[in-house]
């Protein structure tokens, strides 16, 4: 499935020139930088949750 993300161009950059783009482009890039954004911090969650647990670990020691 990563592989899919990655073979895939971007259908947004940022800080890319929007004035050129149609406005379900531009609405479709609003989604795709939602999705991306919650999978952001889906991924610093996730590092959270496991810097308690370290930090647990050898609060113990």
């Amino acid at each position: 499935m990563e592989d899919d993300v990655a073979a895939r161009p971007p259908g947004y950059t940022i800080g890319q020139d929007i004035s050129t783009l149609s406005v379900e482009e531009l609405e479709r890039s609003i989604v795709l930088l939602r999705e991306e954004a919650e999978r952001l911090e889906r991924e610093l969650r996730a590092r959270g949750s496991t810097k308690a647990v370290a930090e647990a670990l050898f609060r113990r020691n």
